[in-house]
C-alpha cells in the first residue's frame, strides 16, 4: 500500500497524537509499505498562532523509513489574537441556526495557516491508495486532506482525537465538533476513535456506527525498558518521593491543579514535583508568579530525551495528569509498565484508561483538595500504590501493546483498499 499520513507535528516532536502516528507509519514501513508524511513546522503547540514559538528544521528527511515532509506554517495579521478570535468565531457561528457549514469551511483553511500544504494536496499528482489525517480541532490539515482524498477518489480516514472534556460541560467538545467537522467525520470512510465515549459522542452527533472503529493506542514493552531510578535521583539530588507529570503544562492538562495540590501536599510531607514536557506561555506565567517555596521543590525539565523519561518514570512515586483534554492519554500506561500507579481526571477519554480504584484514582476535573487527598494517599500507603502499578502493568501487558493495536489499524486499511 501507499499510505499519505497528514498530521499537523510529526517527529522528532512526540506527543500522543504524533506517537500513535509515527509508531503506526514506522510499522507500516518496516512491512513494506510506502508512507509519506505531511506536516509542519511546528515544535510547541502555539506555534500554530506565534511566530516566536518553537519549530523544526524546514527540511524533508526520511525516518525510520518513513518520508517526511514539511510545510512553514504562515500567519495572519496580530495571528497570537486572530488565531483565537478566529476559533472563537468559529464557534460562535456553529450556533447560529442558519447554514454556515460552507463559511466554516472557509474560515478553517487559516486555523492553522499552512498554505503550502493546502497547495501540495490541491495540485499533487502522486498517486496514493489511502489518506489518514488526525486532530478535527486543527482544521487546516484535515480539510485539505478531505479534499485530497475526493480529487483522488480514496478512501479518507480520520482519527479525531476527539476532547471531550467534562460530561456536564460541554465547553471542550464543541470545538471538536462544529457543523463542518461533522460533516467530514460523516463523509469519512472510517473514523478511528480512541475510547467507546469518543465513539459514542460522535454517533449522538449523526457519523454512522458502521464507520466509527475504536483502536486505541499502546507501548513497546522493550522499547520503555532501561530506566534508571538511581541516576535521575542523583542527577537532580532527589532524596524525597517523586510526583511525576509528563506532557505539555498547560491549564486544560491539569497542571495548574498540579501545581495547587502539591502546594497542600507540602503542609505535611516531603515530595518533588517534577514536570517534564513543552509549557504554554500561560503556565509558564502562571508558575513564574508562585512563591520560591513552591518553586524550590518543583523540578522543570522541559522536553526530555526518551531516556530522561524512562530514568523519570523508574524514579517517581506516582504519576499524575489530571486531564480534561487527552482522548487516551499514552503516558499512563509508560507510568504503568514501571508499576507506577496514576492519577487523571474523570474527563476525556481518560475513565476508560484508568479503571479507579484499581490501578489508580479518578479526580473531578479542578477539584485540588481531592487531588492532593488522592497523593497524600499514595504517598502514605506504599502497598497501595504497589498494587496498582501492578494491576497497571498487567493491563498493558495484556490489552494495550502496540502490536495489537498496529494490527487492527492494517486489518482496517487492508479492507479499505481491496
Amino acid at each position: 500500500m501507499r499510505i499519505l499520513y497528514v498530521i499537523q507535528r510529526y517527529a522528532p516532536y512526540i506527543g500522543g497524537a504524533e506517537l500513535v502516528f509515527q509508531e503506526n507509519a514506522e510499522r507500516l514501513a518496516r512491512d513494506g509499505h510506502a508512507v509519506t508524511v505531511y506536516t509542519t513546522d511546528a515544535w510547541d503547540l502555539e506555534r500554530f498562532w506565534r511566530a516566536d514559538k518553537r519549530a523544526v528544521a524546514l527540511e524533508n528527511e526520511t525516518l525510520n523509513q518513513v518520508f517526511v515532509q514539511r510545510f512553514p506554517i504562515e500567519y495572519l495579521p496580530l495571528s497570537q489574537f486572530a488565531f483565537p478570535a478566529l476559533k472563537r468565531g468559529m464557534s460562535i457561528l456553529a450556533d447560529v441556526s442558519k447554514n454556515t457549514t460552507p463559511l466554516l469551511f472557509s474560515l478553517a483553511r487559516y486555523v492553522p495557516y499552512v498554505p503550502e500544504l493546502d497547495r501540495a494536496l490541491d495540485t499533487s499528482s502522486e498517486r496514493f491508495d489511502l489518506v489518514h489525517t488526525a486532530n478535527i480541532s486543527l482544521d487546516s490539515s484535515v480539510y485539505a486532506a478531505y479534499r485530497f482524498a475526493q480529487r483522488k477518489k480514496i478512501p479518507f480516514v480520520i482519527t479525531p482525537f476527539l476532547h471531550l472534556g467534562e460530561s456536564n460541560d460541554a465547553r471542550v467538545v464543541h470545538f471538536y465538533t462544529l457543523p463542518h467537522q461533522i460533516e467530514m467525520l460523516k463523509r469519512a470512510h472510517a473514523v478511528i476513535v480512541m475510547t467507546q465515549r469518543e465513539g459514542d459522542a460522535l454517533a449522538q452527533r449523526g457519523v454512522s456506527r458502521e464507520r466509527i472503529h475504536r483502536i486505541g493506542a499502546g507501548v513497546d514493552p522493550k522499547l520503555l525498558a532501561g530506566g534508571d531510578a538511581a541516576q535521575f535521583r542523583a542527577q537532580y539530588q532527589i532524596t524525597t518521593p517523586i510526583v511525576a507529570y509528563i506532557g505539555t503544562a498547560a491549564y486544560d492538562k491539569g497542571t495548574v491543579h498540579l501545581v495547587q495540590a502539591m502546594q497542600r501536599v507540602w503542609q505535611t510531607h516531603q515530595a518533588t514535583l517534577v514536570l517534564a514536557g513543552s509549557q504554554m506561555s500561560a503556565f509558564e506565567e502562571f508558575f513564574a508568579g508562585q512563591p520560591d517555596e513552591l518553586k524550590a521543590r518543583t523540578i522543570q525539565l522541559g522536553f526530555i530525551s526518551d531516556q530522561e523519561k524512562r530514568d523519570l518514570l523508574a524514579a517517581c512515586d506516582l504519576f499524575a495528569m489530571p486531564s480534561r483534554t487527552d482522548s487516551f492519554g499514552i503516558v499512563y500506561l509508560e507510568a504503568w509498565l514501571y508499576e507506577k500507579p496514576v492519577i487523571g481526571a474523570d474527563a476525556g477519554g481518560v475513565p476508560e484508561v484508568i479503571d479507579a480504584a484499581q490501578n489508580g484514582f479518578l479526580v473531578k476535573f479542578g477539584d485540588v483538595e481531592t487531588l492532593a487527598a488522592r497523593i497524600i494517599q499514595l504517598l502514605d500507603d506504599s502497598a497501595l500504590a504497589k498494587k496498582m502499578g501492578e494491576h497497571g502493568r498487567a493491563k498493558v501487558l495484556r490489552e494495550l501493546t502496540w502490536e495489537g493495536q498496529h494490527a487492527k489499524l492494517r486489518a482496517l486499511y487492508q479492507a479499505l483498499t481491496r
